[in-house]
Order: C-alpha cells, then structure tokens, then sequence
C-alpha cells in the first residue's frame, strides 16, 4: 500500500474532512463505525447527458477513488433508465429527453474516463453498472405496487429540489421528473440487496434523492444504509465552477485539448488553488501545507498552481500528454520550439489569434504578415515595432535591420506555420491555405 493510500486509510473520514469533502452526512457516527469494521461497499450515480464526463463530476469520482485506495469497493453506476428522465435537483428548467440510443453511446462514451480514475482490477474492483439493468424490466404497475406504495407524496413534496420547481408557476414540474426521486431509490435498494452496497454519495442538490434512497432500503428490509453529501462548488469570483467563457471542460481529450484541460487548472484564481489541490488531488497534507506555504509567501512562483495543473493532467491524461501540454505553454512564454509536435500548434490556435498565410513563394514582406497577423495596423508601424527589436518569428528575435525581409516556405514549421510575436505576449498564428 503506497502513502497515500495508508494515509487515507488510516482516517478517510479525518482525510475527507480535512480536504473540505463533506458537507453533510445522515449517519455519521454509524457510517465511521461500519468503516472501520472493514471494508463497504459505496456508490455514485451520473445520468449520461453527454459523451464524456467534465470536470464538474470529478468531486464525486475522486471520491470514489479516494474510497478505493483505503480498501473500498465503488460502484459508478450509469443512468441508462434515469437519463432517460432526468433529475430535476438543481435544474430550473425540464431536461430534454434523451433517447436509448444517444444514452448508450453516451456510456460507452465515459467507460474509459472511469478506467483513469477507478480500478476495475483490483483485489476490490471498481465496479461500472448500468442502472437500465434492473429498471427497464419493471412494468408500471409492478413499480407503483412495490416502490410507489412506499412513498408519501407530502414527504416527496417536502424536497428541496421538489419544492423548488413548484414554487416556479411558469416552469413547474413535470410527473416524469418528480418521478426521478423514486427510481434513484430504487438504485439504492437494488444495490444494497445485490451488491451489499451501503454508502451513497452525491453533490449536497442530491440529498433528497438520497434520504429517499434509505427510506426505500429500510422500509424493505434491506439493512442499513447511509448517505454523504459533497460540496458543489463554486469558484471564489462566485461564477460555476468547470465553466469558462469557452464552454465546459471536458475529460475527453477530443472535446477539450490536454492543453487546454492543463491551461484551465494553471490559471484558477489565486484564492482557489489549495482549496483545489485539497479536493481534488491525491497529494498528501504535508505538501499541501508547504505548497500553502510556499503560495503565500511567493505566490509569483506559482507552486500551487503548477502542482495542480500537474497532478490532474497526470491523472486524466497521463504524463506524457500533460509534458506536451507544458511545452505548449513555454511557447507562449518566448520558450524554443524543439521537439514540440504539430499537434501542440493546433492547441496553440484555439488560445492566441489565428490568420490565414498566404502563398509564400517568393516571399510574403515581414512587415504585410504582422498587418495580416493583427500585429500592426500599418506597414508603417510594423517596420517600427521591427527597427525597435520587438518582432519575433517563431520565438526568434528579428535583427532590427531586417525590417524588409520577407517570410519564406523556410520559416514554416511542419511546412505550415508560422508563430509571430509582438512583444512579450501578443502572438498569432499563421497557417498556409495549401500545403
């Protein structure tokens, strides 16, 4: 067993804690005592709305992991019957209804993401259940008999993310929502009656849906069951955490760059990133503390931000991708170019300004290429910026007499681009129409 997984073990609910991972718990005191009797049995649902998971569920998913590495067995259980319904908790408005067919693909879609964070072969493996499974088989009056019978609607009414929709008169609830509650107990009593499974845990919008859960297990004597809630997080400017201006960022490479998945974690706010490397990453409290130590003393270094950065491209992505995505952000910083694969430039031209190169045999004037660039907004002022050592091809600093040389096909990189510079920190792009 490896420190982090005796640190772990030998407090995971003093290590949960500590890191700011709970928020609330039905059984506190029964929960500690059944794990240290030895190991349980836990889980966490997510409802395939999409392909590929974002950073948004990672709090729940390194959970689980957190959970295996101190001897646990976790169950990520995919909603193949309740995606098809959708959670109302935290939501304002109905979910569009997603087919079997786009909910499959969408499984599928996660299945390697979980591979990264969850051991699927180990002495406990990680359990991947489909929650289609059980559900799809039920008739709706077998359902109403055996689960709904057991359920008060004055209690159901009662639930935040409930209550909270009917109080909205123009959007209100529909049945097939208010439903949901039902069927994610259902989860929770079929897993504790199969799987022996005894913990459920959630973002603090799925309390109801879990106190549900362990009303259903108790009413049909199932045994014990019990709930913790994590926190859904918000970043310290009060905007969503996992959103930026760009869109969602996702696990999936394909969706959103490794460079990109590194840029993100690099330039949180300074007043989230030990909380971040807390929640989120498997260094142990000693380093933390003296990468705490170490931002407030020299926050220029960015020693927390970098560690951050580092310790979760590693794990979604590997280290080798996280190495190039560090090479790409060199780039931006006047860094060589050696060694960087093309790929690195395709990431470079979502997150600095792109242009088109024109043809460049015989040559396209230096001067008309930082005016096609959106360097200079004249040939005038780009000579000048040229004459005053401020121009940089490919992070290599113009002489100050070469205000007339041209860009030839033996300043293309890959045989397609070209990176100019500006300064410090203005940069474009360029890549030939045809090759």
């Amino acid at each position: 067993m490896d420190t982090v997984a005796e640190a772990i073990a030998n407090g995971l609910l003093s290590d949960l804690a500590w890191r700011g991972l709970i928020a609330d718990s039905t059984h506190p005191v029964e929960l500690a005592q059944a794990l240290d009797k030895g190991p349980i049995t836990l889980y966490c649902g997510f409802d395939p709305t999409a392909d590929s998971l974002h950073v948004g569920s990672l709090i729940p998913l390194i959970t689980l992991r957190r959970f295996q590495l101190a001897g646990h067995q976790p169950i990520a259980l995919a909603g193949g019957a309740t995606g098809m319904i959708g959670d109302p908790s935290g939501k304002s408005t109905e979910r569009s209804l997603l087919d079997s067919d786009s909910l499959a693909k969408n499984v599928a879609g996660v299945r390697a993401q979980l591979a990264k964070l969850l051991d699927f072969s180990a002495k406990k493996p990680a359990l991947l259940l489909d929650n289609h499974a059980w559900i799809s088989p039920f008739s709706f009056l077998n359902f109403l008999r055996d689960v709904g019978k057991l359920f008060s609607v004055n209690q159901m009414l009662a639930k935040e993310s409930v209550r909270a929709r009917l109080e909205d008169r123009e959007t209100g609830i529909s049945y097939t929502e208010f439903s949901y509650m039902l069927l994610q107990a259902y989860d929770f009593y079929h897993l504790r009656a199969n799987h022996q499974c005894l913990l459920q845990i959630g973002g603090t919008d799925q309390w109801g849906n879990i106190t549900a859960g362990i009303d259903l297990v108790r009413k049909k004597n199932a045994g014990e069951a019990y709930g913790l809630t994590l926190p859904l997080l918000t970043n310290a400017d009060g905007t969503k955490f996992g959103k930026t201006v760009a869109g969602a960022i996702w696990l999936d490479p394909k969706r959103t760059s490794v460079y990109r998945f590194y840029q993100f974690w690099i330039r949180v706010d300074d007043r989230d990133v030990i909380k971040f490397l807390k929640l989120f990453t498997f260094l142990n409290r000693s380093e933390i503390e003296a990468l705490e130590v170490a931002h407030s003393t020299r926050p220029e270094a960015r020693e927390a931000h970098t560690a951050l950065a580092r310790s979760m491209t590693d794990l979604l992505h590997g280290e080798t991708a996280r190495l190039e995505a560090e090479k790409a952000t060199k780039v931006l910083f006047g860094g060589g170019l050696e060694g960087l694969s093309e790929a690195i430039f395709a990431d470079l031209a979502g997150e600095i300004p792109a242009f088109t190169l024109p043809a460049l045999d015989p040559g396209l004037p230096l001067v008309e290429a930082l005016v096609i660039a959106g360097l200079a907004t004249s040939k005038g002022q780009a000579r000048k910026d040229i004459e005053g050592g401020g121009v940089a091809i490919n992070n290599q600093p113009v002489p100050r007499d070469q205000a007339q040389r041209p860009l030839t096909q033996a300043d293309l990189l890959f045989g397609r681009h070209i990176l100019l510079r500006k300064g410090k920190r203005n940069y474009a792009l360029g890549t030939l129409t045809t090759v």
